[in-house]
């Protein structure tokens, strides 16, 4: 493998979702022309990699590199003249498309999960400083003043436009934007026809088509405790091999401070303001929504193994997971007994 492959395969083991490498098939092979662009960018805090095969690959690439500069300057929580942070000093904004579009999912998903993802969760997040950095646990009572200021119910974007948040709300969309993105990118893919693409953003992974070679995909599930005897130090848990689907991971590996021998990580449960505590470590869900996915990753590591299979089992055309329990234990959901394959032991959910 050379430098900047193994560089690049560093970067996807470190998000969550990891794209395993497969050589394409040599030219001439197929009428189409099979040449592949691919493309590296930081964006929404995180690396991304856009990768399409086909004649008008160059294009597709270009395209969406610049649609995710622009969602990214729509939501970026850092820029002062994005519109979420206008929303969040609570000035009248004429919404974007795509700003009212992700919102109006958000919402929808938020009500759907009975609360456990909701951007409003922004003000919990800044206090326990995940997003500067700037650490802290917060007292009992700064938890119970702020939790008065999470709930998405009190957002109505029937309202006039330009929308003004409520008073005492502030929004994050950390947890849907990528998946979002991701879905923007498919339909750029689409309008560019070509012949296999992936994007890899952060602990996100979707797929267009099968490879150019009519092979599957194969996404790795990073493995969220190396250190834990039942998952044995491997890289990866586990491969999902996919075509035309997301799949989306967030664990509580990703982004966490240690206090007094204490771990916190970034996953907050919005009915406590504390890091979830549902007794899982990771989430991944496979989906043909990558928006669904990314959003619903968060929901289920927060509502916890039994909430999130009772969840599934009403919703199972939609999308399929695998939870890893805080000791290695591996539920895989019976959708991906056909694509999901992993050198360790795992149980399968049945409906």
């Amino acid at each position: 493998m050379g430098k900047r492959n193994a560089v690049l395969l560093a970067v996807l083991i470190a998000s969550g979702a990891i794209l395993l490498p497969h050589p394409l098939p040599a030219s001439g092979v197929y009428e189409e022309d099979l040449s592949t662009v691919r493309e590296e960018i930081f964006a929404m805090d995180t690396y991304m990699t856009v990768s399409a095969t086909g004649r008008n690959a160059k294009e597709a690439v270009e395209d969406a590199l610049e649609e995710i500069r622009t969602l990214d300057a729509l939501w970026s929580i850092s820029e002062k003249d994005s519109e979420v942070s206008r929303l969040n000093r609570h000035e009248s904004v004429r919404l974007s498309p795509d700003t009212r579009s992700v919102l109006e999912r958000a919402l929808e998903i938020s009500k759907d999960t009975g609360g456990a993802f909701d951007i409003t969760i922004y003000p919990l997040m800044e206090e326990w400083g995940f997003p500067t950095g700037n650490y802290q646990i917060p007292s009992e009572k700064i938890l119970k003043e702020l939790l008065g200021r999470v709930g998405s119910d009190t957002l109505d974007l029937r309202t006039e436009d330009p929308y003004t948040l409520p008073s005492d709300r502030q929004i994050d969309l950390g947890g849907i934007a990528k998946g979002y993105t991701s879905d923007r990118i498919m339909e750029i893919f689409e309008a560019h026809q070509v012949a296999a693409g992936i994007v890899s953003l952060g602990g996100n992974v979707e797929t267009f088509r099968t490879k150019a070679d009519g092979s599957l995909w194969k996404v790795g599930i990073q493995n969220p405790d190396p250190d834990l005897e039942a998952l044995s130090g491997a890289d990866v848990i586990g491969i999902v091999e996919t075509a035309g689907k997301a799949v989306v991971t967030s664990g509580g590996y990703e982004r966490y401070f240690e206090k007094d021998g204490v771990r916190y990580h970034h996953i907050l449960d919005p009915e406590t303001g504390m890091p979830a505590a549902g007794g899982l470590i990771s989430v991944s869900v496979v989906s043909t929504d990558g928006c669904l996915a990314d959003a619903l990753s968060t929901a289920l590591f927060v509502m916890g193994k039994e909430d999130a299979l009772s969840y599934w089992k009403e919703r199972r055309d939609l999308f399929d997971m695998i939870l890893v329990e805080e000791d290695g234990n591996i539920t895989v959901t019976s959708g991906l007994k056909d694509c999901f394959t992993s050198d360790l032991p795992f149980e399968t959910a049945e409906p």
